[in-house]
């Protein structure tokens, strides 16, 4: 009997000595999860920001630098999403192995204590169930009665210690195994994340990639852009150049003095709108979305394709023909140096030096497959073929 007492002490100090070590180990791992978790959450509220903004950028005219950047960040969110879920893997396997560790000394211990119990259920049975009045019976004095009474006291408590601990242990097994369930669970569930955003890590490179590709192309295709718009200006302020140089010969060979034209500077803020419509971009210098520079010499006006343009002073026509980037074009010389030019036109109803007058259809609107979608381009040129801010001599609308 003692020697099963002796080993009894012995094993509840041997299942003692891991479960001090891991209630050290434990709050650590968990204080490393719930760092980490936190930090996730708030690398995920990142990305979601990143795309609710990629949803506004692709909902708007934008730039496809400005995708690039968001494309990138949203690169670095994930991969650092990935990093957290890695964190978690780890620490969580650790864990796992700390507690089948556990799992493995309480096992060892309930079936030792086990092995305990049943042997003191089989001393039990063999005694029979007189063994305590036999005991008791038996004492040859009053003084052996007490020390005998004692004994058999202590032997019970010591049985009822020892059925509680293999209670209390069957109910740590129980609980160590469904800890280690929930945490192998937790395990696959990460694992199946980092798989995830693994994937969307790769497509998010690939992504990368395309609009890299994509601005590039972009940027080729604006500078080409460029400088066919660069070419047609030189062509259109070489053909008006070369009129106004035959109109003033003209005057100089008759000795005339110059012939007052239809747009005098008193017509500024008096004339017609040649369409009407929303202007798209203004004259002067505009800033593009992928940071390059081009600089109107007239105004984009947006109309539906079809819609009837006007002659906004009476004049002759010069040009009606295709002019480029301008698409079909008219320009129309009011006299006095003044022109007008109308652009993006999808047919004309003037031919080359008819006349016109002042709200005469000239031409429908066309501009459909230009960048800025259906429109119509206009331009006031003054003497020397100057390109004047139209606006400023359109009437002013309410």
């Amino acid at each position: 009997m003692r020697g099963a007492r002796a080993r009894a002490v012995r094993l509840c100090l041997c299942a003692a000595v891991p479960s001090v070590l891991a209630a050290q180990q434990q709050p650590t791992l968990d204080t490393t999860l719930q760092r980490s978790q936190q930090r996730l959450l708030e690398v995920r509220r990142e990305r979601e920001r990143l795309q609710q903004e990629m949803e506004r950028l692709r909902g708007r005219v934008h730039s496809l630098s400005s995708e690039l950047t968001n494309i990138e960040r949203q690169v670095e969110t994930t991969g650092r999403i990935v990093s957290e879920l890695d964190l978690q893997v780890a620490a969580m396997g650790s864990q796992i192995g700390q507690t089948t560790a556990d799992l493995i000394v309480a096992q060892d211990a309930l079936a030792e204590k086990k092995a305990i119990l049943a042997h003191r259920l089989s001393e039990i049975s063999k005694r029979g169930p007189l063994y305590a009045a036999r005991v008791l019976l038996g004492a040859e004095s009053f003084g052996d009665l007490i020390s005998r009474y004692k004994y058999l006291y202590l032997i019970t408590r010591q049985d009822r210690q020892l059925v509680s601990e293999v209670e209390a242990l069957r109910n740590r097994v129980a609980k160590q195994r469904d800890g280690l369930l929930e945490l192998r669970n937790n395990l696959a569930n990460r694992r199946d994340e980092r798989a995830e955003e693994n994937e969307r890590y790769r497509q998010l490179e690939q992504q990368r990639q395309r609009s890299l590709r994509d601005s590039q192309r972009e940027a080729q295709r604006m500078e080409a852009r460029l400088s066919r718009l660069a070419r047609d200006e030189a062509r259109l302020n070489d053909i008006i150049a070369a009129f106004e140089r035959r109109r003033l010969e003209a005057e100089r060979a008759a000795g005339a003095t110059a012939r007052a034209g239809t747009i005098r500077t008193s017509d500024l803020g008096q004339l017609d709108w040649p369409v009407n419509g929303d202007i798209i971009y203004r004259f002067g210098r505009q800033l593009l979305p992928n940071n390059t520079t081009i600089r109107w010499n007239g105004i984009g006006i947006a109309v539906p394709m079809g819609t009837p343009v006007h002659a906004i002073a009476a004049g002759t026509v010069r040009v009606a023909e295709q002019l480029g980037t301008y698409g079909l074009s008219i320009v129309i010389d009011h006299g006095g140096g003044y022109y007008s030019v109308y652009g993006f036109l999808n047919d004309v109803e003037v031919r080359r030096g008819q006349q016109v007058q002042r709200g005469q259809v000239i031409a429908s609107s066309g501009g459909a497959n230009s960048d800025q979608g259906p429109h119509v381009h206009f331009e006031i040129r003054g003497q020397g073929g100057t390109a004047l801010d139209p606006v400023s001599w359109l009437r002013r609308r309410q």
